[in-house]
């Protein structure tokens, strides 16, 4: 076949997906030349922009980006052509071969066409099925991020490659706005606020993926823990506590061994008998329900845990709170009879916008996954069930978009995604509809005409992980948390020794109220304790004085730098509770 170019009108803007994959081909192309050593793995288009896999004994640092991209602005400036050329697959790994390509030939390996293409730009040749650009000329507005390393097709026995991101717009407003989007990001990475905060660490002494709170942050979570155990109380949730670990033979018989041993860990052995530490909380409620006979009266059984769980997840996949080994779940179990999964769900909905809302996340998407390949039950179980998911968001009036094939094995499920204020999406909260446990199980209850049925088990998870959510939350807020959760509600500053009495007298005033305060009595400058409360985001700070001891009364200030004038103690706690009560 002759050679051809990938024509894209000029008055039609191509795709952006193809405007960031011809970038990464162009930076492939220039790393070529800088570095002839470097062999190439894959260079895809992401969401927010590309990267390109490269195997080099040449340690690429983020100070070269520099260069790369200089190098870049060469070609672009040549007016390269993108040209396509389907070859034999033959002919191709004799190509990829003699250049020691063996990344390309690997992947050549797993194609079965007796033809592939390849694009060919300025003497570079790249495998690709394409799209391109037309020319080198079309990339406007581009900018090399980051280097990082990733294991060659993420499996942690093959080598470590060099990853270089990178991300490209139609126009440089663009491209200045997203740079501006990263900086935020970056400024309030959970993981650097969590150190600055002093909220949480993790320790390779200890272990990778596992999280020590400290004080500050362990604040945040008993008070999310505590909001958390008020509203299932109040929603006729019953709380439980389970074992951090079972007999091997209890994850064989929910069938969680042959779906998730990936993500478990190897089993230990006690008294001749092995034991696996706990993947999911879901079996154990299970033999709650199953400790005595149940009656349909009892249903809806709604069952609530914060339980720990522990999943391996591959080192290179961990990141900060987001991805960790050890984590709590706010799981909880509804067992129902068939007619009542849709009215649970309906609750289950109004519960969760609630507390999501009350975190401050009031914009979100929300996904119906509907029945996979492989599933359990049966076509009519799932399509009730679905039906019944599908209603429930009809009737709250919920937008929600229809995610095929999606849901889990044992039924189908409702996904929420929060935005949080960059309006970045998250998952957090899932409802799933679960045929196979109760099955494996073998759990029943006693219908109204005495027969033995099987209940329906309804999967939620409001937060997802105490972790995770955490780690969402110090984004979202960029540190700054509001008044109920900040692990230190109020700093007590005073300017000198001689205001210490005083300054102690209402810390423990406070302190006896329930009130997160911190005294500063340090012989240091009022001037520098001011900055050290900023720089912690405590909500509010009150200075004392001479003025303020002699009228009993505080200087109160907000965290913004606004001045609330003398207030009394009185006030101040009214102040205090007053927005705590409200969760702002």
């Amino acid at each position: 076949m002759e050679d051809s170019i990938l024509e894209v009108a000029e008055e039609d803007k191509p795709n952006l997906e193809v405007y960031r994959h011809s970038t990464s081909h162009i930076m492939a192309h220039a790393i070529s030349e800088l570095y002839p050593d470097a062999h190439f793995a894959i260079g895809p288009a992401i969401a927010d922009g590309f990267y390109y896999d490269i195997d080099s004994d040449v340690v690429i640092t983020q100070d070269d980006l520099k260069k790369i991209e200089k190098k870049m602005k060469e070609i672009i400036k040549a007016k390269n052509a993108f040209v396509m050329k389907e070859i034999s697959r033959e002919e191709a790994l004799t190509f990829f071969k003699e250049r020691g390509e063996i990344y390309k030939v690997e992947l050549l390996n797993e194609i079965s066409d007796d033809t592939v293409t390849v694009f060919e730009e300025g003497g570079f040749t790249d495998l690709c099925r394409g799209p391109h650009l037309e020319t080198t000329k079309k990339v406007k507005s581009f900018k090399l991020l980051s280097v990082a390393g990733a294991y060659w097709r993420g499996d942690e026995k093959n080598k470590m490659l060099q990853r270089i991101y990178g991300t490209a717009f139609f126009s440089k407003e663009e491209l200045k706005a997203h740079l501006e989007f990263l900086e935020e990001v970056k400024k309030r990475d959970h993981r650097r606020l969590g150190k600055d905060l002093d909220l949480f660490s993790m320790n390779e002494d200890i272990g990778a993926g596992l999280v020590l709170w400290h004080p500050r942050g362990a604040a945040i979570r008993r008070s999310i823990e505590d909001f958390w155990l008020d509203q299932h109380n109040k929603s006729g949730y019953q709380i439980l506590y389970s074992p951090h670990m079972a007999k091997l033979d209890l994850w064989k018989k929910t069938g969680h061994l042959d779906f998730y041993k990936d993500s478990m860990y190897s089993p230990m052995e006690i008294d001749e008998l092995e034991y696996e530490i706990k993947p999911m909380n879901c079996p154990f409620h299970v033999y709650v329900f199953k400790s005595r006979l149940r009656s349909y009266r009892e249903l809806p059984l709604r069952y609530a845990e914060l339980g720990t769980v522990y999943r391996y997840e591959r080192s290179g996949a961990l990141h900060g709170l987001l991805r960790v080994r050890g984590f709590t779940q706010d799981d909880a179990h509804i067992f129902c009879t068939e007619n009542q999964i849709e009215v649970e769900v309906q609750k289950v909905l109004d519960f969760t916008l609630f507390i999501l809302s009350t975190f401050g996340f009031t914009d979100y998407i929300v996904y119906l996954s509907t029945r996979p390949e492989k599933f359990v039950g049966t076509e009519e179980g799932w399509d009730k069930s679905t039906k019944a998911l599908e209603h429930a968001l009809k009737q709250k009036e919920l937008k929600y978009t229809v995610d095929p094939g999606e849901g889990v094995f044992y039924g189908p499920k409702i996904d929420i995604k929060v935005k949080d204020s960059l309006g970045r999406e998250w998952q957090c909260s899932t409802i799933q509809v679960d045929f196979n446990i109760p099955e494996r199980l073998d759990i029943t209850y006693r219908d109204s005409d005495s027969n033995d049925t099987r209940p329906i088990m309804i999967h939620r998870a409001l937060m997802g992980s105490l972790e995770r959510f955490f780690g969402i939350l110090i984004e979202h807020y960029a540190g700054a948390f509001p008044l109920w959760l900040a692990p230190t509600q109020i700093s007590i500053l005073t300017i000198s020794e001689k205001h210490s009495e005083y300054g102690r007298s209402l810390h423990d005033f406070l302190i006896g109220e329930g009130i997160r305060s911190e005294l500063d009595i340090d012989n240091e400058k009022i001037g520098y304790k001011i900055r050290r409360v900023s720089m912690l985001k405590t909500p509010y700070m009150c200075i004392i004085g001479d003025q303020e001891q002699e009228n009993k009364t505080i200087n109160l200030r907000k965290r913004t730098g606004e001045s609330l004038g003398e207030i009394s103690a009185e006030a101040l706690l009214n102040l205090l509770n007053e927005e705590i009560a409200g969760r702002r």
